[in-house]
């Protein structure tokens, strides 16, 4: 494995809080990866993670489409997104990067950060926009940025296309694995960690696709329910860091401590939340027959090693998380619309054909499909290099 292209950290004068930006590889001078707050975070993660971006960007790449893969990256800062002083630190983070939002690094919401507040911070700092290294490369930029502008505005139920694009992608990777098994949506029951911007919009496309969630865990702890709980109450329960208020709560839904989501009876579980949720110690309890990686590296190494051994499948993170940042690129290089059925429509068609190459070629290789899905990329990453280039061309 390569070292990135540039790995730096920052120090926050006030604070003394630290911030992380890697970039894996850029590809005409550009690179894309989200950016996350959250208690804790590291170097050594945000580099983790980079490294999935540029795996991410490359299982997408269609040489017929317009949307061209980026290089991977991302951003990091280390502290509690609920704490006071965690929007001054974030613009003082984003002045200090502004240099690299200008010239090669497209960022946006991840986890800790919804878009509104990158939004507002790099608007702050007087920044262009989150995504504007990418500009110099579209046709039209102002057609580009306005539909764009047009897709996050659209609302359905009650919750934004940005968000809902993104559960689209997970929920169809769920299905597809489902469907390849032979295994009826109704009777199949899914537990989820976390209920944010990711979690939630994959328990709505779950349910109306008539799978039961009989479980979701947030800060607070797991609510359960083995009849199934009520998507669409919790939904419009939650506050912006997806905790569920009680209060909604109906006769037969049960609290539960905070890791109770990892032994519930369920076919499927879906964490969405932090990083490194299952260890060794953790994935003994598990009964699922499949774990789908909604969050960023949520199985550890050692961990998944022993879910194979004993027959439970995980899909990788790289792929299964894969839709919202494509979605940003066929929307603003102009592969689709702004319409919410467009995009749902082309996230799921992308999805449904990159999960079943993933798992047709693990099969092939008698691989774990992470193993499948990094070998596919790694065979296309020279192809995009070589196509493209690492260096934008004026």
């Amino acid at each position: 494995m390569t070292s990135p292209f540039l790995s730096l950290t920052w120090t926050d004068h006030l604070t003394g809080r630290q911030g992380f930006l890697v970039v894996d590889r850029l590809v005409r001078g550009v690179c894309s990866g989200g950016l996350r707050m959250r208690a804790g975070c590291t170097l050594e993660e945000v580099t983790g993670l980079a490294r999935g971006m540029s795996l991410k960007e490359a299982l997408h790449y269609d040489p017929e489409a317009r949307y061209v893969p980026l290089g991977g990256a991302k951003g990091g800062i280390d502290c509690d997104p609920r704490d006071p002083q965690a929007h001054g630190l974030l613009v003082r983070y984003l002045r200090a990067m502004r240099p690299y939002v200008e010239s090669c690094w497209t960022t946006g919401e991840d986890l800790g950060l919804s878009q509104d507040l990158v939004d507002r911070a790099v608007a702050e700092v007087g920044l262009v926009s989150s995504v504007q290294a990418v500009h110099p490369l579209l046709d039209d930029e102002a057609a580009a940025r306005a539909r764009l502008a047009a897709a996050f505005a659209v609302e359905v139920d009650g919750i934004g296309l940005d968000e809902l694009v993104g559960g689209c992608g997970v929920a169809e990777s769920v299905l597809t694995v489902l469907d390849r098994a032979g295994v009826a949506y109704r009777g199949t029951r899914v537990a989820l960690q976390g209920f944010g911007t990711m979690g939630g919009a994959t328990a709505r496309f779950l349910t109306r696709a008539g799978l039961t969630v009989v479980a979701v865990a947030d800060v607070k702890g797991t609510l359960a329910n083995p009849a199934g709980l009520d998507v669409e109450a919790l939904l419009t329960a939650r506050d912006a860091h997806g905790a569920v208020d009680r209060a909604v709560l109906r006769p037969g839904d049960r609290e539960l401590p905070g890791d109770a989501w990892l032994s519930t009876e369920a076919e499927v579980l879906v964490p969405a939340a932090v990083s490194y949720a299952i260890g060794v110690e953790e994935q003994g309890r598990i009964r699922a027959r499949w774990i789908v990686e909604a969050a960023n590296m949520p199985v550890l190494p050692e961990a998944e090693a022993l879910l194979h051994a004993r027959g439970v499948g995980v899909l990788p993170d790289v792929v299964v998380n894969s839709g919202t940042n494509a979605w940003w690129w066929w929307t603003l290089f102009g592969d689709i619309g702004a319409e919410a059925e467009e995009a749902f429509t082309h996230t799921r068609r992308s999805m449904r054909a990159l999960v079943e190459l993933v798992l047709t070629r693990a099969e092939a290789d008698e691989t774990t499909p992470r193993a499948a899905a990094h070998a596919i990329a790694e065979q296309r990453l020279p192809v995009i290099t070589h196509r493209f280039g690492t260096h934008r061309r004026d």
